[in-house]
């Protein structure tokens, strides 16, 4: 009898062993299935981020596109509002005298104001304001400092 039970303890270690080595096995296949779903996962996601923030930067960029237009559009709308002003300074004053020859050269200067609103976008105007400054540093500084004033005056009431 002591062989049989020999025997059997053997076969139960050797079905022991080899229940552990499958369950091993399975423990193995299933950690490794969980790690590529949470890979997949985590791939998924950062697509989606990804997705999201590019048609996040793409409605930015198509609503800065739009209010640039609008800006634009307002602008060359001032210019012709200074044109047809300009034109009707000249048509209701006097063309004679001093008060004509002032009403003609604020006409005048409304007139190329207006042109210039609606030729240039907004761009060039910062291009050409730089280089004023460039060429009138201290001018453009006192103006500056003007405006800064008036501005915080007018704010304080």
């Amino acid at each position: 009898m002591p062989d049989n039970i020999k025997d059997k303890a053997a076969s139960t270690a050797s079905s022991a062993s080899h229940t552990a080595a499958e369950a091993k096995g399975l423990a193995k296949e299933t950690a490794s299935t969980v790690a590529q779903k949470a890979s997949d996962a985590a791939s998924n996601l950062g697509q989606r981020a990804q997705e999201m923030a590019s048609t996040v930067g793409h409605k930015a960029q198509d609503l800065a596109s739009s209010a640039a237009d609008r800006t634009e559009d307002a602008i060359s709308s001032v210019g012709q509002g200074m044109s047809s002003l300009a034109g009707s300074i000249r048509q209701n004053a006097p063309g004679q005298g001093m008060l004509g020859s002032a009403a003609g050269a604020v006409a005048d200067r409304l007139q190329s104001g207006g042109e210039y609103l609606q030729q240039h976008d907004l761009g060039d105007m910062g291009s050409d304001i730089g280089r004023m400054i460039r060429q009138y540093p201290l001018p453009s500084l006192l103006v500056v400092f003007g405006l800064g004033y008036l501005l915080g005056s007018s704010l304080r009431r």
